[in-house]
């Protein structure tokens, strides 16, 4: 390294964004993960003793992936090479291996290669490091925003180990901010800056996990803040809104108004009045709820309020639940929004849910009744001379395949649970039930 080399490194090292001067050097220091570098787990003991093998970490932005692939680099004794997929090309990766296999060669020194936004490299990249890794000259570290199931070569997949980094807890956020906030050496404790509770509480709860984010926002809030007549930079709830270009709404995700208005949500899917479903879904979203626990209770709604009225609204939800987790925000308020009105504007059937509700009651409160004789299993020697299965009725072998027959136990027939109504679809499988039986009758 030349004098021009060392000035520019110092240089980026103390003009480079908080984000990347906080960053942690050592596991010990690393904030949230607990699930993946806790102590007793695999990557924590395999990063401290220098044994790791290929792996691809994969999360939302702002999780700690560059994070853990910057404390692998300063652990471990091997060469530790750094490219990002979205500029490097193969000639990069041809310099890369060659280095590698001269270390490893000469020295016996491993390499680790670190591809961020690994997903990025086209198939034929990929391929490229395949051997490589597979026999040893590489060990790969990949980052990636997608799901590496669908967006990285199985083969590299199937020689490396993933680790699903999830978006940070609101109290790891917390840590972090005040790290930030009072570091001296490597946050901007120097500025004489402080964060009232309420800053701190609004920007870890509406960065949504993404530690960078929530880093970027008190960043720009303590330099562009004029110190106080104490000489303190004030970093108040007013200027973290204005950080983050997003006001504050009372919405405490542990408190009564989350409740209040998780329960206007449903209750407007519910009562068919989209409008006002969208309003508390549009509330729930800027004050950063889950999505996932949103999609949650859509699927609840669409079961337990519209039923077999509209049994597309079920799958609806479904598909939606899966989908916000596969693309994330912000595209994933779309989805909520069209599963939301879905629902909202179905027709409405509890009948499943009295039908379930009132046969649990009956288990619950009355003893346990026999099987009838006849639908008991016959598939084992001896069932026949026990009489399991004797005279039951093939439903198929008859016309409109039904055929009467005794289903519940003797002590609850003639009990009836479900009872369709007759709104939406319901109504046709109403009219279907009706019909089949009365046609049965006349055979």
């Amino acid at each position: 390294m030349d004098l021009f080399d060392y000035m520019r490194e110092n240089t980026m090292k103390n003009e480079s964004p908080l984000a990347s001067r906080i960053r942690p050097v050592t596991l010990d220091e690393v904030v949230g993960q607990q699930h993946i570098i806790g102590k007793d787990k695999l990557l924590y003991r395999a990063i401290q003793a220098d044994k790791l093998s290929s792996i691809i970490f994969y999360g939302p932005p702002g999780t700690g992936k560059t994070t853990l692939a910057k404390v692998i680099a300063n652990t471990t004794s091997a060469d530790f090479k750094q490219i990002n997929a979205t500029v490097a090309g193969k000639k990069d990766m041809e310099e890369i291996v060659e280095q590698a296999k001269n270390s490893l060669g000469m020295y016996g020194k491993k390499t680790i290669l670190f591809v961020d936004e690994i997903h990025r490299f086209n198939k034929g990249q990929q391929d490229y490091l395949l051997p490589f890794v597979e026999d040893g000259t590489v060990v790969l570290i990949g980052a990636t925003t997608e799901n590496p199931y669908f967006e990285v070569n199985g083969a590299l997949l199937s020689r490396s180990i993933i680790f699903e980094l999830k978006p940070l807890e609101k109290e790891d956020i917390k840590v972090i901010l005040k790290r930030a906030v009072y570091d001296e050496k490597k946050g901007m404790g120097s500025l004489n800056a402080d964060i009232d509770d309420e800053a701190l509480e609004f920007l870890a709860d509406i960065s949504n996990g993404d530690a960078r984010s929530a880093l970027n926002a008190i960043e720009l809030g303590v330099l562009t803040t004029k110190p106080s007549e104490d000489g303190k930079i004030h970093i108040t709830l007013k200027i973290a809104e204005q950080c983050i270009q997003k006001r504050a709404i009372k919405y405490d995700k542990s408190g009564d108004n989350h409740y209040d208005t998780i329960s206007a949500f449903i209750k407007s899917m519910r009562g068919s009045d989209p409008d006002a479903a969208t309003y508390y879904l549009a509330r729930m979203l800027y004050a950063g709820e889950d999505i996932k626990f949103i999609a949650r209770r859509i699927m609840i709604c669409a079961s337990e309020d519209v039923g077999n009225a509209d049994p597309q609204a079920l799958v609806v939800a479904t598909n939606a639940a899966l989908a916000v987790e596969r693309i994330g925000m912000p595209e994933a308020q779309i989805i909520l929004s069209q599963a939301v009105n879905y629902v909202a504007c179905a027709p409405k059937s509890n009948a499943s849910t009295n039908a379930i509700f009132g046969a649990l009651d009956v288990v619950k409160n009355e003893k346990t009744y026999a099987v009838p004789m006849h639908l008991r299993d016959a598939h084992y020697g001896g069932a026949g001379k026990l009489g399991h299965g004797v005279g039951y009725k093939y439903a198929h072998d008859y016309k409109n395949h039904y055929v009467t027959q005794q289903y519940l136990p003797d002590e609850l027939v003639g009990r009836v649970f479900y009872e369709p109504t007759d709104n939406g679809y319901e109504k046709m499988m109403k009219e279907h039930m009706e019909r089949i039986k009365s046609e049965a009758e006349t055979i």
